[in-house]
């Protein structure tokens, strides 16, 4: 089926780039005014200016008019915990009233808390709450998701959570990468044996998981608390052996050495950076592995954002990325990461769409299947309202300029 997508205001993340984009290139969005968009059934054909379309009525089987709409690639959210048991608002409360993020996970909130509900839930439980959630993120713009698992923290648990997550790539239209975060905290029964959770995780879980083909990549939360540089080192390590390769938790609370922990350790992203000096960002400028940025835990938590403007301009690559979870950042809301990207990391608009699609795409290993717009990339599309230039989105924080997405080459929901 052959779809063409006229009179196109402005299309936008025209490229095909064989690497993330750095620095300069970062700003640069290609674009296309009053374009044409063909589709072969889920993929694009191609494009180009209207006034150089060649096709007749007959040579397609539908036309959607797009008269006064952006058209760009649909996001791609490379970080979240899209799979719980439940939200947690009450430690929202404990936050307003001045508990921090280490003291709340102290008393045994946080990750812990929402551990123990994964535990007591069941697989179908969790699958529909995720398919929830995760429908009404596509909604948003979202084309293409990471989501982890990290909140079992026990054997069969982090296995329910990761076979979620199988099925939601089975049930789901979007491309969608598996995560096994089992190093997210110290379970309290190991509190005093941390050697002890070492070994479940690297001979009892990892095997199990690998056995099953459950898991795509390997994340640690390396951050003082968590999990030390040696920690993470080894897991790291013992998941080579398994093919799993890391996107890792670094440098959220502190200066923790987990960016050059990942680095060392060929990883195709380290996530959060809030915390950064010197060396780690020469480390991580000087390296293929991709920095993905978490504004909205920063807005949440009302914590430092990532120095965004250091890392671009030293030629680190980054994403944004929403970390959707319920503890430190319950937002999916690509659209809001965009406009937080400008207004408090000081991104162009244009460096924060490259930084959501494409760069994102990078650090999923979906390049070549999402987040520009290029001949046989599948048509994953976001379709604004009208608007008046790509600076409205970013611009208009409150408001949901998303008016339809096309999964597939159809338009979802």
């Amino acid at each position: 089926m052959r779809t063409l997508i006229r009179h196109i205001n402005c299309l936008v993340g025209v490229q095909d780039p064989k690497q993330p984009l750095r620095k300069e290139a970062l700003a640069q969005l290609p674009s296309i005014k009053d374009a044409f968009l063909l589709l072969e059934d889920d993929v694009i054909l191609r494009y180009g200016v209207m006034n150089a379309l060649d096709l007749s009525a007959s040579d397609v089987d539908q036309v959607i008019d797009a008269k006064d709409r952006f058209v760009l690639p649909a996001w791609c959210d490379s970080h979240t915990h899209l799979v719980f048991a439940a939200t947690r608002e009450e430690e929202f409360v404990d936050k307003l009233k001045g508990a921090t993020y280490a003291e709340i996970a102290a008393k045994g909130g946080g990750i812990l808390n929402s551990a123990r509900k994964v535990q007591a839930c069941s697989e179908d439980e969790l699958f529909q709450g995720a398919l929830l959630r995760l429908k009404a993120a596509i909604l948003l713009g979202t084309g293409a998701m990471e989501i982890k698992s990290g909140y079992g923290l026990q054997t069969e648990a982090e296995i329910k959570m990761l076979r979620v997550i199988k099925r939601l790539k089975e049930q789901t239209p979007i491309p969608i990468r598996s995560n096994f975060l089992g190093a997210h905290a110290f379970p309290v029964e190991y509190k005093d044996d941390r050697e002890g959770y070492l070994r479940l995780l690297i001979e009892e879980m990892l095997p199990r998981i690998a056995a099953e083909q459950l898991a795509d990549y390997i994340d640690v939360f390396c951050e003082r608390g968590f999990f030390s540089p040696d920690e993470t080192s080894l897991i790291l390590a013992a998941a080579a052996a398994h093919g799993l390769r890391p996107k890792i938790h670094a440098n959220q609370l502190s200066v923790s050495g987990g960016v050059e922990v990942g680095v060392r350790h060929d990883a195709l992203s380290v996530d959060h950076l809030e915390c950064m000096d010197d060396a780690a960002i020469d480390c991580l400028s000087a390296a293929d592995t991709i920095g993905t940025l978490l504004p909205g835990c920063s807005l949440f938590l009302r914590a430092p954002y990532a120095p965004a403007r250091a890392l671009i301009d030293s030629g680190a690559a980054i994403a944004l990325a929403s970390d959707f979870n319920p503890g430190s950042a319950p937002s999916y809301n690509m659209n809001l990461v965009v406009s937080l990207a400008c207004t408090q990391m000081r991104l162009l608009p244009e460096e924060s769409v490259n930084a959501a699609t494409i760069n994102g795409a990078f650090a999923m290993e979906l390049a070549d299947r999402v987040g520009s717009i290029a001949a046989g990339k599948k048509a994953n599309l976001i379709f604004t309202k009208p608007m008046s230039s790509l600076a409205y989105l970013p611009y208009s924080f409150g408001e949901n300029v998303v008016e339809r997405v096309m999964i597939n080459g159809k338009f979802y929901l």
